[in-house]
């Protein structure tokens, strides 16, 4: 035997004599976690953390560095790590610096485990480093400055996904602290006990290979340099060498700690390699309590030691096998230790907490590691710890006997309401991939309850949801949803209401042998609860494999499971799983054996109460051809359910159908098993029961453009085998096709029936259900310093700031910052309600989070008790004495607490601790002995709830006066809540359970015998209204505080209102009713004999408006302290005087409670005596009154003028302006006394003194004072011009703009005189000069003068036509346009004589000449000189268009336009005739040659011809595009815009090229050539169209809360959308389409993401049309961008048929409409605004027909008979019909017309119908074809007439409403109107065939088929893909008689 192993037989010989020596437990690490103020690095498998500075240099070797890394792989570098491959398997040394606790291929994946780290320069820490260093190395001079901690917590290894096992259990703890100085850095490693249970890991290069490397421990310099270029190996050092050492970490140590290493591990001056501890050994032992002193005996080097050598008792290495256990620890199932205090194991660890390590089974002596010396304060914390931090220790030891065995587990942390966004994995061992009954052990007797392990309501009933109760059994407790809500009691949701689901998708899938990564892609599901149906959608999918994942449709089918349709006998998985589960299910595929894992893990509910579900895949699949589609036929899938697991094995085909491959079968076998906490306390029966899930319809897809992977599933929960034998007998609710609302439950009833509930939270008839705001109205659970925060179908309640939730997890108490020790070591913190403060402790100064001592101080600082004490002494004296009721803490003469404290008030006393908190049972009454505080402890209990209830109420305010009227509940010796509780302010008295809520129907009043609250409770009876009222009103602010003025109502025994009601604030009285509703005419005042109640009433009077104006302020939830309450005389009326209660104040009013001008009196002066009549305010005091001097945002205005008024009234003779210092004299009437005004600076005139005779006002000063200088609301106007009027008051010769500085000259009359304004800054005109002799202008002048030739901006104006006179200022007899060049002649008065216009170039016309006899106008000159050429402004106006006549006034043959160059040919009436116009530069068409025949007019033709140039007025319209065609009528490849200059390319359809447009003056683009698109160009998306379209619905301006909506600079929808600038908004997805439940009223808009990133812009797959298959009748349906077919087989709906005809991309087909006698569908495009068809044909495409002045298509009509179309555009409001070619288009109706929706045309009588929502007037009107005979058809009870279609078989007209929800026929002479169904959801479109109507539903989002016979739903089909259906039309292979 070596050496080394007898010294270790030895010394395992001496331990098993003297003791067992243990490892540190996890409480002795160094405190971590965000509370210590650790930064946490990302999951994953290779990560680094971002640059850790360092505040000093650290010395590591000789080496300086001034920042570190922290590893995932277990290392510290002081530089950015490689590749992992690059070291992670290598021993050492490494390249790089390292410090390494433990070394290995560790992986933190999937939330296994976290990992911590921080710099810190806390006391605590360096003195715990400090002695550490000393203890082992006790000569060194060290004294830290800073640490580094950093803590790997419950990570664990590295495993490869593709195996088949599931992940380890086994997860490693562990821990390395480096502490440093100025020179010397040390080093710490911690292993805790149960930290090490994997010691190795394998490498990735050999992963099959059954290889393991020991995990490597130690130091590494890294390579160094040497020789200025070479780099060399540097120093390493090892601490383990094989996995047994690697095992012997956490057994043995050197520094007589096991478990903890201590290194020297650098120095600044000298240093070679890494110096280990010297101190103990490996078996140094220290008494409890601490170290101890080290032993003599030291061990440098460690030799192996095997697993057995320190626990003799642990039997782990036999249990190692058993890595999977079923369940979790679980506190419903938790046991007790073998020996040990039963209540502390049930204490969860807390690794920011110094708590006492755990207690343990074998009852050995222990070596526990402490340090109580440490004299400075702990850690400071930040934050609040994730709720996620758990321990997964190894699976804990077994010992299974045959007669009776115990089950040890661990206890986890559990879920405290309110549920957080994170929740804690669960299940960690539950990792089976398949579960054969056999294998699994169900026998729960080895868990042996007794009473002292029983965990109960009252200290576990947080773990609850708060739509749950708890109840007690004997072995432990249970939690049950109450009734409205459904859940496995720790989750409870609203029963009915729709479900979503959010969550992240990851890992690594093959397809084929290609990997692809999955990185936390997102993951949404909806599921209709109603119905069973699940939606799921996978976004970011890479198209490899998006395509192969379609046939995994197992991802959504857990969503399925948990939420199917329940059948009877059955319920869904939600109800046993709750939102916490574990799902492994393994896909298996054939042929080719490909296996898939797939794990999903529910974290819980997230404050929406959406669940929240992740998913990791990890396999391989078969590979799919791109565009493949994978058909899954329904199927049945049976679940075992066990305790707290299901299971279920199946077999699934799929058929897959691709061009590449045509059709192929497959198959695939699933394994899967549920795993989730169940509760078997209330002793359900624990017998195997199996339950059938029927998936009655799958359909999954893959969106290759939005990279979108889709799953919808429609579920069925029941008993296996039962089924009944005829569908039509089943319930509607059971088969889902009833028509309740998404959030609304169906109730089965008799045979058929159903009656539909709203889900809890929701309020409605059942088929319309709306979201109860909880919060708004005064609905809400959440108390004192919580608000509420509505949800869908629920609330939630979250603390305000400083608060946090308490031990019951519902109530909101203070949260107590100090106990994280934020202050300076030298300052106290004082914790206050919702905050802290630090202070400076005396003799030190700063701002409490850092003191500096002052210099001379030596006294001792005062204690926390006299701090305490002199705080509140300060605080609440008023006239030098103490307040009474305030409690004085007593502190001894060294300023401690006294043990004993008690009230000087109550007479109460109470035990203290050293921090002054009061100690748990020791309250004692005033007249009992008080408790022994120097006797010791029993067993610390914690607080109960009702102790942290009665602590938390405030009864001191801030200032330390007390406080009246808050209810504090009293507690027993025992901290439980007594039976009967009593107000002490208001004398009430109740009776409470355990749980401290009051027994409804205990409660007494003031005065009033109590309740025996020991009597057993009769059955409990719901709370009446009464009692809910008077338990609603607030008594307590949220801050803590009583509300005094509250009216609370008063109940009796039953909880009725009692008949006579008070007010206990102001002492009025009322009788009420039954309903608590005051009765008219009771109300009594303070001191006056109240009514006698019990009196019958005399005949009610309506309330007064004294009387409703009372109420209404005292009727409130909060009353508001001063409020002013109006006083009612006994017959309603106000009260003469009236008097606020508050201030004082008393004034007089009038009948309507208006005050009384002048009548308001101070405090404490006599009242006014309001009988005495009243004065009207006079004419000063009105004008003074009216005059704005505040603006509506409160600032004063400046520049108004206020006249002052006297006591009487009346106007003050001297009046002065108090902004311009102006002041004048006025009469009585407040009119200036002209010549008193004087400016400022001036002095005033005596206005006492007598007026000279007054003189009449002047021109002048009348001009004057009728310029406005207020505005009629009071404020002064800027800019407006007052005359100048001099002592006489006439007109200052010279007069100036006060605010635009021009001057000029006036006369007499104050007009301008010509020639003399002159502008700011300008010499002015001497006005006293006189002016030449001046002619008066001529009429030609004025005519001249008034053309305006120069714009308003002073550019001159081309084209203007500017008259020409002579000297006299006659018209000159010859007139030319100096811009046209046409002359004509003109008579004396300017008109032009007809006939003599000459165009430029011809010989003009003698002037001189006579006439010859006039003629009359012809229809040419009449059009010509009609023309517009000048605007009525006098502008000219460019591109008129002036018709040429020729010398007999008749229309030149050829026409051409001057502006433009076009000229083409016209008949005589000046038509053009068809294809005779020529562009500019072209050689005009030969007029007088005869036409050929006419050919029907182009596209182009009627594009031009429709452009309106010319106003109704008769003015040209200035920027109309005319479009361009050439001699074919067809578009020329360039067009121009004859206004603005800009030139493009044109495709054959008008359409503009892309990239073609070129500004004026441009060289134009050569159309004849292609022209690239630049790669950034893309066309409108369907949101911009959309956005443009509602844009000039508005007329450009859309109010602040109209919609429009939002896009993103990519053109996609953003995902939030609201209405204008509003807080109504809601989550959309990347269709705009609105995502149920996310509508939201807050500030806050809702949290919208994204659910797939923009697309890559690439180009669309052409459309193409997929016929239906070969059916006689065939309905088509438009669901956004795409047109389906669904076939009829008979009547009946046939789904299995059912397909895509046609895929548009970005559309939104709205109207549709089917040509029977061509097989072509015609549809409206609601996004790109066109009419287009399409052959019915294989491989057909569409064709646009129409393109142009389209805003908003809807509906859509095809007469097949007359081969016409008619469509209604609901943006314009008007009706227009085309040829089915879209040719010969007009409009029939543009008037009368507000919101036109549905259009019809009957083809045997030439009808048209269609329906206008105008929702003040809706109707259903009729025409002709033609639009003739236009007439109303019904407009009396219609509401949303949506759908419109013909009953041929007896000639009526139908409709469905969406606003009545009827469906309904009338004959068209408004005959035989009768109602087919009552109550439809929201119809859109609808057909009629063969007594079925057939319409689409936007709340079922699906076909529904109605009996017109027995008025009764018959079939409804609802698409695989969710979203709405617009238009629906019928297809048949042969015209139906009747056909419209």
């Amino acid at each position: 035997m070596e050496r080394g192993e007898m010294l270790a037989l030895c010394l395992l010989c001496w331990s098993c004599s003297v003791c067992v020596v243990t490892a540190i437990q996890r409480a002795d690490m160094f405190p971590y976690g965000t509370l210590s103020g650790d930064l946490i690095l990302a999951e994953g498998d290779d990560e680094t953390s971002r640059v850790l500075p360092l505040p000093k240099t650290l010395y590591f070797y000789s080496s300086p560095f001034t920042q570190l890394y922290v590893a995932t792989n277990g290392i510290i570098s002081a530089q950015d790590l490689p590749m992992e491959k690059q070291y992670v398997d290598d021993g050492f040394p490494t390249d790089f610096p390292v410090v390494a606790p433990f070394l290995a291929d560790i992986d933190t994946s999937g939330g296994r485990g976290q990992i911590y780290y921080r710099v810190t320069e806390t006391p605590s820490v360096l003195n715990r480093v400090a002695q550490e260093v000393h203890r082992g190395f006790p000569d060194a001079k060290f004294t830290p400055t800073y640490a580094v901690v950093a803590t790997w917590e419950n990570v664990a290894a590295y495993e490869e996904e593709t195996r088949t096992t599931a992940p380890s259990s086994k997860l490693n703890t562990f821990q390395a602290v480096i502490g440093y100085d100025e020179t010397d850095s040390y080093v710490l490693f911690l292993y805790p006990e149960g930290g090490l249970n994997f010691f190795g890991t394998r490498p990735k290069e050999s992963y099959n290979v059954e290889i393991e490397l020991p995990a490597r421990v130690g130091f590494s310099r890294g390579e160094v340099t040497y020789l200025i270029f070479s780099r060399t190996e540097g120093p390493h050092y090892s601490v383990t060498s094989n996995e047994q050492s690697v095992k012997n970490l956490y057994q043995v140590g050197n520094t007589g700690i096991p478990g903890i290493w201590l290194f020297h591990t650098g120095n600044h001056y000298s240093f070679d390699n890494i110096v280990p501890a010297s101190i103990g050994g490996l078996l140094a032992t220290s008494p409890p309590g601490g170290h101890g002193l080290p032993l003599d005996t030291t061990t440098p080097d460690f030799e192996e030691y095997p697993d057995n050598t320190f626990d003799l008792n642990n039997k782990e290495e036999e249990e190692e096998e058993d890595d999977y256990p079923l369940t979790d620890g679980d506190p419903e199932f938790q046991t007790a230790p073998a020996g040990g205090d039963h209540s502390k194991s049930l204490q969860p660890a807390s690794p920011d907490a110094a708590s006492s390590p755990s207690e343990r089974s074998d009852p050995g002596p222990q070596v526990l590691h402490r340090s109580k010396d440490v004299p400075l304060n702990s850690e400071p914390r930040y934050g609040s710890e994730p709720e996620e931090r758990q321990y997964a220790p190894p699976n804990p030891p077994e010992a299974v006997a045959e007669q009776g065995a115990q089950q040890i587990q661990e206890q986890q942390p559990q879920d405290v309401y309110p549920h957080h966004s994170k929740e804690p994995r669960l299940s960690p061992g539950g990792h089976v991939v398949s579960v054969d009954e056999e294998d699994v052990d169900f026998d729960t007797g080895v868990i042996r309850y007794t009473t002292e392990n029983k965990e109960t309501c009252a200290s576990f009933q947080q773990q609850c949801s708060q739509h749950a109760f708890c109840s007690d059994y004997a072995t432990g407790f249970c939690c049950h949803c109450r009734p409205g809500f459904y859940g496995n009691g720790r989750h409870c949701l609203p029963d009915g209401a729709p479900q979503r689901v959010s969550g992240k998708v990851s890992g690594t899938v093959t397809v084929g042998s290609t990997p692809v990564q999955l990185n936390n892609i997102d993951l949404h599901a909806y599921i209709v609860v109603g119905d069973g149906r699940a939606y799921t959608a996978i976004s970011e999918v890479p198209e490899p494999v998006g395509w192969a994942l379609m046939p995994v449709a197992p991802i959504g089918e857990l969503f399925g499971w948990l939420f199917a349709l329940e059948l009877p006998n059955s319920q869904a998985g939600f109800k046993n799983a709750g939102a916490e589960f574990t799902r492994h299910a393994e896909v298996i595929f054939y042929p080719g054996n490909q296996r898939l894992s797939i794990i999903q893990t529910g974290r819980g509910l997230d404050d929406h109460n959406h669940l929240t579900v992740d998913t990791v895949l990890s396999g391989s699949v078969p590979f799919l051809p791109p565009g493949a589609e994978v058909t899954m036929d329904p199927f049945k899938d049976t679940y075992q359910y066990y305790p707290s697991v299901a299971t279920s094995t199946s077999v699934r085909e799929f058929l897959v159908v691709s061009a590449e491959r045509g059709s192929e079968s497959f198959s695939f076998q699933l394994k899967q098993n549920i795993t989730y906490r169940d509760c078997q306390h209330d002793n359900r029966p624990a017998a195997l029961e199996t339950l059938q899930i029927a998936m009655e319809r799958v359909f999954v897809m893959y969106v290759k453009e939005e990279r979108i992977l889709r799953y919808a599933i429609t579920n069925k929960i029941g008993p296996v085998g039962v089924e009944p034998t005829e569908p039509e007998l089943v319930n509607p609710c059971y088969a889902g096709n009833h028509d309740c609302d998404t959030t609304a439950q169906c109730v089965p009833l008799e045979g058929q029936a159903f009656q539909c509930q709203c889900a809890t939270g929701y309020r409605g008839d059942g088929r319309n259900c709306y979201d109860i705001d909880e919060c708004a109205e005064g609905l809400s659970s959440c108390g004192a310093h919580a608000q509420c925060v509505n949800l869908p179908g629920s609330h939630r309640c979250q603390c305000q700031s400083g608060f946090e939730f308490g031990y019951d997890g519902r109530t909101c108490v203070d949260m107590d910052e100090c106990s994280s020790s934020p202050c300076h070591s030298n300052a106290r913190c004082i914790n206050g309600l919702g905050s802290f403060q630090c202070q400076c402790q005396p003799g030190f100064y700063g701002d409490g989070f850092h003191c500096s001592q002052q210099e001379g101080q030596t006294a001792r600082p005062m204690s926390l008790c006299e701090l305490h004490r002199d705080s509140l002494q300060s605080g609440v004296e008023v006239k030098g004495l103490p307040i009474l009721g305030a409690f004085i803490p007593q502190c001894d003469s060294d300023g401690r607490y006294r043990p004993l404290q008690c009230h000087g008030s109550t007479g109460h006393c109470w035990c203290v601790d050293s921090q002054g908190q009061e100690r748990p049972g020791t309250r004692t009454p005033p007249g009992t002995a008080p408790k022994d505080c120097d006797r010791a402890d029993d067993l610390l209990r914690p607080k109960t709830l009702c102790e942290q209830q009665r602590d938390s109420v405030q009864t001191i305010s801030p200032e330390g006066y007390p406080l009246f009227g808050a209810f504090a509940p009293q507690c027993d010796a025992n901290g439980q809540y007594t039976p009967q509780q009593c107000h002490s302010s208001t004398g009430h008295c109740w009776c409470v359970d355990s749980n401290g809520e009051e027994i409804y129907g205990t409660r007494t009043a003031a005065g009033e015998t109590p309740r025996d609250c020991g009597k057993p409770d009769e059955p409990e009876r719901l709370k009446t209204q009464c009692e809910h009222h008077r338990d609603s009103v607030q008594t307590t602010s949220p801050e803590g505080y009583p509300i005094v003025g509250a009216y609370v109502p008063q109940c009796d025994a039953n909880g009725q209102y009692r008949s006579l009601q008070c007010h206990g604030s102001t002492g009025h009285c009322w009788c009420v009713d039954s309903q608590g509703q005051e009765r008219a005419g009771t109300r009594t005042p303070p001191g006056t004999a109240p009514k006698d109640c019990d009196r019958p009433d005399e005949p009610e009077r309506s309330k007064t408006h004294c009387e409703q104006h009372r109420d209404s302020v005292q009727n409130v939830r909060y009353p508001i302290d001063g409020e002013y309450v109006p006083q009612c005389d006994a017959h309603g009326e106000y009260t003469p005087l009236q008097c606020h209660g508050s201030t004082g104040y008393c004034w007089c009013v009038d009948s309507r409670g208006e005050e009384r001008a002048g009548s308001r009196t101070p405090p404490g002066a006599p009242p006014t005596d309001c009988d005495k009549p009243e004065r009207l305010k006079t004419p000063c005091e009105q004008q003074r009154d009216s005059v704005q001097t505040i603006s509506p945002e409160g600032y004063p205005l400046l520049g108004a003028f206020a006249p002052q008024c006297d006591a009487n009234g009346q106007y003050t003779p001297q009046q002065c302006h108090s902004s311009t210092g102006h002041c004048w004299c006025v009469d009585s009437n407040g009119e200036e006394i002209y010549g008193s005004r004087t400016a400022a600076g001036e002095t005033p005139r005596d206005c006492g003194k007598p007026d000279e005779p007054e003189r009449l006002k002047t021109q002048c000063e009348h001009h004057r004072d009728s310029v406005q200088t207020t505005s009629p609301e009071g404020y002064p106007i800027v800019g407006a011009y007052v005359p100048q009027c001099d002592a006489n008051g006439q007109y200052r010769s010279l007069q100036c703009h006060g605010s635009t500085g021009h001057c000029w000259c006036v006369d007499s009359q104050g007009q301008e005189r010509a020639g003399t304004r002159t502008p700011p800054g300008t010499a002015r005109k001497d006005c006293d000069r006189p002016d030449e002799p001046e002619h008066p202008k001529t009429q030609c002048e004025h005519h001249r003068d008034s053309v305006q030739s120069t714009s308003p901006e002073g550019y001159p104006i081309v084209g203007a036509y500017v008259p020409q006179c002579d000297a006299n200022g006659q018209y000159t007899p010859q007139q030319c346009h100096g811009s046209s060049g046409h002359c004509w002649c003109v008579d004396s008065q300017g008109q032009e004589r007809g006939g003599t216009r000459t165009p430029p170039g011809t010989a003009r016309k003698d002037c001189d000449k006579p006439d010859e006899p006039e003629r009359p106008k012809t229809y040419c000159e009449q059009h010509r000189d009609s023309a517009q050429s000048t605007s009525p402004e006098g502008y000219p106006i460019t591109g008129a268009y002036v018709p040429q006549c020729d010398a007999n006034g008749q229309y030149t043959p050829q026409q051409c336009h001057a502006s433009t160059g076009h000229c083409w040919c016209v008949d005589s009436n000046g038509q053009e005739r068809a294809g005779t116009r020529t562009p500019p530069g072209a050689p005009p068409r030969d007029c007088d040659k005869p036409d050929e025949p006419e050919r029907p007019k182009t596209h182009c033709e009627y594009h031009r011809d429709r452009g309106q140039s010319t106003s109704p007025e008769g003015y040209p319209i200035v920027g109309a595009y005319v479009p361009q065609c050439d001699a074919n009528g067809q578009y020329l490849p360039r067009q121009c815009h004859g206004s603005t200059g800009h030139c493009w390319c044109v495709d054959s359809q008008g359409q503009e090229r892309a990239g073609t447009r070129t500004p004026p003056g441009a060289p134009s683009v050569d159309c004849d050539r292609p022209v690239p698109v630049a790669p950034t160009q893309r066309p409108e998306s369907v949101c911009e169209r959309w956005r443009a379209s509602l844009i000039e619905h508005y007329g450009g301006k859309p109010d602040p809360q109209q919609y429009v909506p939002q896009c993103e600079p990519d053109g996609q929808f953003s995902p939030v959308q609201c209405y204008g600038e509003t807080t109504y908004c809601w989550c959309v997805d990347q269709d705009g389409r609105e995502v149920p439940g996310t509508r939201s009223h807050d500030v806050v808009k809702p949290a919208c993401l994204p659910s797939v990133a923009p697309p890559i812009v690439r180009p669309l797959p052409r459309p193409s049309v997929t016929p239906p298959p070969n059916t006689d009748i065939t309905l088509l349906y438009a669901q956004g961008q795409k047109i389906g077919v669904l076939p009829l087989n008979g009547t009946r709906l046939d789904a299995s048929r059912s397909k895509t005809l046609l895929t548009l991309h970005g559309s939104i087909v709205v109207g549709i409409a089917y040509d029977c006698k061509e097989n072509q569908v015609y549809w409206t495009d609601l996004s790109a605004r066109t009419i287009n068809r399409a052959s019915m044909a294989p491989g057909a495409e569409p064709k646009i027909l129409i393109n142009t002045n389209l805003v908003s298509p809807e509906g859509l009509a095809v007469d097949v008979d007359r081969r016409l179309m008619f469509w209604v555009d609901s943006n314009p409001d008007v009706i227009e019909r085309s040829n089915l070619d879209g040719s010969e288009r007009q409009t029939l109706f543009d008037t009368d017309l507000v919101n036109p929706r549905a259009i019809i045309v009957v083809s045997s009588t030439g009808t048209l119908y269609w329906t206008d929502w105008n929702r003040e007037a809706p109707k259903i009107e009729s025409s002709s074809v033609d639009g003739q005979n236009r007439r109303v058809v019904v407009s009396d009870g219609v509401g949303l007439p949506n759908a419109l279609t013909y009953d041929s078989s007896s000639g009526q007209i139908c409709w469905a409403d969406a606003g009545t929800k009827r469906l309904e026929c009338i004959s068209p002479d408004g005959s035989g109107r009768r109602v087919i169904h009552s109550s439809l959801n929201y119809p859109f479109s609808m057909v009629y065939y063969r007594n079925h109507f057939y319409y689409t539903d936007w709340r079922r989002d699906g076909v529904i088929a109605v009996s017109k016979d027995s008025s009764q739903f018959t079939d409804e089909y609802l698409p695989d893909q969710r979203s709405h259906l617009y238009g629906i039309a019928i297809a048949t292979t042969h015209c139906l008689s009747g056909s419209h």
